[in-house]
């Protein structure tokens, strides 16, 4: 009799997986839905579109867009994280994943365990800039210039990565900025190039078509090397600071728990995508250099981030909404 249960047992297991297993083969058998953790009209945004348009046309079946922006993308994430873990709601994150646990008390979610790895899609320096006006011809002279007394600075917001950038020059170097936050790169790209704040610091694609058109002026780019849409550029690390690097990134993320072979399904199409020229042509026409790295690899990089800007939060006291 024991073993007529345990017969009947293991061919209901058996079934079962074999469900779940034609469940995940067939995916998706329904339309999918990818969180947008910033508002309309940010790199987040148009990085989910461009992913939806093609995964769309790659499996038949509709990838949706659906902005959840707010207090620094955690309201999006918080939706990714409450989702249910059926392969049918994605996120894309920004730098500021890594820094909203140390930034924002409370927070309703962890990071780590609440949410799983898919990929590191792209990695962008970003460019610190002043307006024409601005005396500085580059970063030594900016850098000079906060030693003898505070310099105005502009970024996207209070525990963004701009921010936190120059908290660290200013911290390994004694000297001081004063920040000024705004409420994303479209308010502070306005008042950069209306010189009403002289100096500012966002990604090279936020930054980069007003030094083009001449309105402001590019002093360091904040990766180890050179950026090649930048060129004459030089890094922090060259001029002055040696060692320094910050790069902005974009990942996507599903709901822990979601299956495996799904996570894996959804890296390899998106890896697909990326290879794909009109994709990686829009990409790095926005500043990005293309990574497709897998979900260790975003886990890995983002653990390295989070305990990174954690200390420079902790160190300056830095709150949400200071």
């Amino acid at each position: 009799m024991k073993r007529s249960i345990l017969i009947r047992v293991a061919a209901v297991l058996t079934a079962a997986a074999s469900t779940l297993a034609s469940a995940q083969g067939a995916w998706p058998a329904k339309p999918v839905k990818i969180i947008a953790v910033f508002p309309p009209g940010g790199s987040v945004d148009q990085l989910a579109r461009v992913f939806a348009a093609q995964l769309t046309q790659q499996l038949g079946q509709q990838f949706i867009v659906d902005n959840r922006g707010g207090a620094s993308g955690s309201i999006g994430t918080q939706v990714v994280a409450t989702s249910p873990p059926d392969g049918y709601t994605f996120g894309i994150v920004f730098d500021t994943h890594a820094v909203n646990p140390s930034l924002i008390p409370n927070i309703p979610f962890d990071t780590l365990k609440d949410l799983a790895p898919v990929m590191l899609v792209a990695t962008s320096p970003m460019a610190i800039v002043a307006h024409v006006s601005q005396p500085y011809k580059d970063f030594r002279e900016l850098l000079a210039a906060a030693k003898k007394q505070p310099v105005p600075f502009g970024s996207i917001g209070t525990g963004s990565l701009g921010h936190l950038a120059m908290l660290q020059i200013s911290n390994l170097q004694h000297v001081e900025f004063t920040h000024i936050p705004y409420r994303g790169g479209g308010p502070l790209m306005t008042d950069a190039v209306g010189g009403q704040v002289p100096v500012a610091i966002g990604t090279v694609f936020l930054v980069n078509p007003h030094v083009k058109g001449g309105k402001l002026k590019a002093l360091a780019v904040t990766s180890e090397k050179p950026s090649p849409q930048m060129p004459g550029v030089g890094t922090v690390a060259q001029q002055g600071v040696p060692g320094f690097s910050a790069l902005s990134w974009w990942g996507v993320i599903a709901p822990a728990g979601t299956p495996p072979a799904i996570v894996k399904r959804m890296h390899d199409e998106l890896a697909k995508a990326l290879a794909n020229p009109s994709v990686a042509e829009k990409l790095t026409a926005q500043g990005m250099d293309i990574v497709g790295g897998g979900p260790g690899e975003l886990d890995k990089f983002l653990r390295g981030e989070m305990a990174r800007w954690s200390q420079v939060v902790k160190a300056n006291k830095i709150q949400a909404g200071d």
